[in-house]
């Protein structure tokens, strides 16, 4: 998942210690023996986050599937991107970092420094504790649904967070509304469009995105106050 949006205030980061990759061999983040990882790209992403989604809830981590999976999980299209999302809270991250090494994964810090980035099967895995420049919250993570992810059941981001984090996100520099399109087709009847709007504030991109919905008759217009 990338996050854009130059011109919002960042929040304010909790602090994360320097991590180094895992020092095995690259077996540790590859196939596991005896196994032979899928050619198709889509199942193995599928196959990446279903290994990293039982490390994480047998540990007992607070955390919920996001992005294209995510989508995916909810009924949504099933052409994943690049990578698998995993949100924690900040404070939580170098716990989950240390879980994830402890499974083997190697884990690094990108220069981005709102996400720990780690390898699964040869495939990105992204660990998010800030999604549209807001910390992820424990409500957020409350709101999760569990669901089942290729037979493996795991908290998932609920629909009506999963939209605001793809549409608070746009902003001059990242206005992208083919690829959110085709997500709010998919999941508009379990969305909450009125907290999604509310949530998003004036910002002009994400206000020009509701536009369109509306012309395109995704969404109801919105109804002015008396």
């Amino acid at each position: 998942m990338t996050q854009h949006g130059d011109h919002a205030t960042p929040a304010r980061r909790s602090e994360v210690r320097e991590l180094r990759p895992a020092t095995t061999n690259s077996e540790r983040s590859g196939p596991e023996p005896g196994r032979q990882l899928p050619h198709d790209r889509h199942q193995a992403i599928l196959e990446a986050t279903k290994r990293v989604g039982a490390v994480l809830k047998g540990k007992g981590h607070a955390f919920a599937l996001a992005g294209s999976v995510a989508v995916y999980a909810h009924g949504g299209s099933q052409n994943l991107q690049h990578d698998a999302d995993f949100c924690v809270r900040p404070e939580d991250a170098e716990a989950v970092a240390d879980t994830l090494s402890e499974a083997g994964l190697t884990v690094y810090r990108p220069p981005e420094d709102w996400l720990l980035k780690a390898k699964c099967f040869d495939q990105d895995i992204d660990v998010i504790f800030e999604l549209a420049h807001r910390p992820v919250t424990t409500d957020m993570l409350s709101r999760a649904q569990e669901l089942s992810v290729a037979s493996v059941r795991m908290p998932v981001l609920s629909p009506t967070d999963l939209l605001w984090s793809l549409i608070a996100a746009f902003s001059e520099h990242h206005c992208d509304f083919g690829a959110v399109l085709p997500v709010a087709r998919a999941l508009r009847e379990k969305v909450d469009w009125e907290r999604v709007r509310q949530d998003c504030g004036d910002e002009p991109m994400p206000a020009a995105f509701f536009f369109l919905l509306e012309r395109l008759n995704v969404i109801s217009p919105r109804k002015e106050a008396p």
